[in-house]
């Protein structure tokens, strides 16, 4: 282990896999590192005092405007890069006004739906693709059960 990776404490973040019908999956464009430029899930750090779901929700606010309704835990994804340490909480969300339109704020560049057959071309992670999968799955098995 290098001393810079010892010296590295995990953050708790939270990332949001909302999901409007069609289906669409809501991606920003990160104006900050970690990832800068990269597509990925909304998303940020938890504060202290602050439950998982409610950042959840202030964070996909911040950065996209688009007020959603955190639902059940997804997956927790480990992001380990360029000196950074994430430990994500990916949570299901669906937008509160399904027809809002997003817009980028915050540290993002750029926001946006795309098809999840989209997600390969727009450079998305292995693991943002993973998440997404069993986020319409669980959605899928949701809508069955209702």
């Amino acid at each position: 282990m290098t001393t810079q990776a010892a010296e590295l404490f995990p953050v708790v973040a939270v990332g949001a896999v909302v999901l409007a019908s069609g289906p669409w999956v809501l991606l920003v464009r990160r104006a900050t590192p970690p990832m800068l430029g990269h597509w990925s899930l909304p998303g940020g750090r938890l504060r202290g005092g602050e439950s998982i779901t409610a950042a959840v929700e202030r964070e996909v606010l911040e950065e996209t405007g688009i007020r959603v309704a955190a639902g059940s835990l997804i997956e927790v994804v480990e992001i380990m890069t360029d000196g950074y340490h994430y430990v994500v909480h990916d949570h299901l969300c669906l937008p509160v006004d399904p027809a809002q339109v997003p817009e980028a704020s915050d540290d993002v560049s750029d926001a946006r739906y795309v098809r999840p057959s989209e997600l390969s071309q727009m450079g998305v992670t292995e693991a943002v693709v993973r998440v997404v999968r069993k986020g319409l799955a669980m959605r899928q098995a949701l809508n069955e059960d209702e």
